[in-house]
């Protein structure tokens, strides 16, 4: 796959092929502005758990974790599959997980 191109998707459109693994796709009722934002939130948890896991720190890496599994959540990748979700309930899933990735806020209602 190029730099620039999308993933291959599955014909029902609910996963994505990656160098030959099936993963889930993001939910394409997304906003894509809402959906940067996820990704952003994303990529920072991730390098978060890189320095954690660098530094040996569990209580960090933890709660980086925490953050991915948010933000793949808030994107669809985990939890309730999307296309199982109503309309009004993928919107709520996506706007609860922004509001908590931008204020620090865990899903147990724990501040990072």
């Amino acid at each position: 796959m190029e730099p620039d191109q999308s993933p291959e998707r599955t014909p029902d459109g609910h996963f994505v092929l990656i160098k030959g693994r099936k993963w889930r796709a993001t939910d394409p009722a997304v906003p894509e502005e809402i959906a940067a934002r996820l990704r952003r939130h994303l990529m920072a948890a991730r390098r978060a758990v890189r320095s954690a896991t660098s530094a040996a720190d569990a209580h960090a890496e933890r709660t980086a974790r925490a953050r991915v599994h948010q933000a793949k959540t808030a994107l669809g990748e985990r939890g309730t599959p999307w296309w199982d979700q109503s309309p009004d309930e993928r919107r709520r899933r996506w706007e609860q997980g922004l509001a908590r990735l931008d204020d620090g806020t865990r899903d147990d209602g724990a501040q990072d």
